[in-house]
C-alpha cells in the first residue's frame, strides 16, 4: 500500500519547502496540497495557489509524486488548467497525479460573484470538466462545445511528458460522480461518508468501496487497473493524532482493499491538529511495513 501526505498551502515557501523536501526524504510515496481561492475555517488566514506551490515542489523533490488534493471546477476553465497540468507534468518530469472533483459551495464560489448551482448542476459541470479535460490533454487542436465550456482548436503541444495524460483520480461518493470515476479515472479518492464515530464512519466507507467495485463492474474495467484512495482524515479521529491510531486505519484501509492511503502533515491548530513526533515515530516505525519495504 502507498502512502500520501497533504501539506496545506498556507506557510510562506521558506517554511513550506523543508516539509516539501522532508515528505520526500521520509520515504512517502505522493505529496498533495489542495486547491482552492481559500478553505472553510482557514478562510481568514495565509493561503497560497495550488499549481505554483506544487511548481516549486517539484523543483526540490526528485522521486515523490506530486498532486491536487482535489482540483475542481469551481474557479477553473479546461483549456487554461490544461497548459498548467501540462507545464506541472513537465516541471516534476511525469511525476504529477491529478486529483480532481466537483467542489463544494463556500468561499471558492461566493468569492466570484456566481450563482449557486444545485448539486445536479454542480455534477453536470463536473462531467463535463473532466471530459473536456481529458480531450485537451489527450489530442492537439481539440474542439469542445458543452453546456458550461467550450474550446475551438485548443492547442496542447508538447503535450503531457505521461501519456496519453497524468493520471486522472476523481473523488467520488454519489453514484454519478462514481460512475465518471469508472468510466475515466485511473484511480478513485473518498473521503468516506459523515459520521460521529470512527467505527460508522468506517462502516460507511466500507459501503462506498462496494458501490465503486460496482461501478467498475458495469463499465467492464479490470479492478486491479483502477486505484483506490482513502483520505483518512476525513474520519472523526486524525490519523497522526498517534501511531497507533495511524497503524488502526492503515490496516482497516488496506482491509477493504485501498491501494494509497492520505494523510495530513500535523497542524498546530484545527484541523489536523497534532504533533510532528508522532509524523516522525509513523515514518520511522510503520511506514516501511506498509510499503513492503
Amino acid at each position: 500500500m502507498r502512502v500520501g501526505i497533504v501539506i496545506l498551502p498556507e506557510d510562506r515557501w521558506w517554511a513550506a519547502e523543508p516539509k516539501w523536501r522532508a515528505a520526500e526524504e521520509y520515504g512517502f510515496d505522493h505529496a498533495w496540497t489542495y486547491d482552492h481561492l481559500g478553505w472553510r475555517t482557514l478562510v481568514d488566514g495565509p493561503w497560497f495557489s495550488a499549481v505554483p506551490t506544487l511548481s516549486a515542489a517539484a523543483m526540490v523533490t526528485s522521486r515523490i509524486r506530486l498532486g491536487t488534493f482535489v482540483a475542481s471546477p469551481n474557479f477553473r476553465h479546461p483549456v487554461p488548467f490544461m497548459r498548467e497540468l501540462i507545464t506541472l507534468d513537465d516541471l516534476s518530469d511525469g511525476r504529477f497525479l491529478l486529483g480532481i472533483g466537483a467542489g463544494g459551495i463556500g468561499y471558492d464560489t461566493q468569492v466570484l460573484g456566481e450563482p449557486e448551482l444545485t448539486v445536479r448542476q454542480r455534477a453536470d459541470r463536473f462531467i463535463e470538466f473532466t471530459e473536456a479535460l481529458d480531450g485537451l490533454l489527450r489530442t492537439d487542436g481539440y474542439d469542445h462545445d458543452g453546456a458550461f465550456y467550450a474550446a475551438k482548436g485548443a492547442r496542447n503541444l508538447p503535450g503531457p511528458v505521461q501519456r496519453p495524460r497524468p493520471p486522472f483520480l476523481v473523488a467520488a461518493n454519489g453514484p454519478r460522480m462514481m460512475e465518471l470515476a469508472a468510466r475515466l479515472g485511473d484511480g478513485w479518492v473518498t473521503t468516506g461518508k459523515g459520521a460521529d464515530t470512527l467505527d460508522e464512519w468506517w462502516h460507511g466507507v466500507g459501503e462506498l468501496t462496494s458501490r465503486f467495485e460496482e461501478a467498475l463492474q458495469l463499465h467492464g474495467r479490470d479492478g486491479a487497473q483502477v486505484d483506490r484512495y482513502l483520505s483518512l482524515d476525513a474520519a472523526p479521529v486524525f490519523s497522526l493524532s498517534s501511531k497507533e491510531a495511524f497503524a488502526d486505519a492503515a490496516g482497516r484501509a488496506k482491509e477493504l482493499g485501498f491501494t494509497d492511503i492520505v494523510v495530513h502533515w500535523p497542524r498546530s491548530g484545527t484541523p489536523y491538529q497534532g504533533r510532528e513526533t508522532v509524523l516522525e515515530e509513523v515514518v520511522d516505525e510503520l511506514l516501511p511495513g506498509l510499503q513492503g519495504h
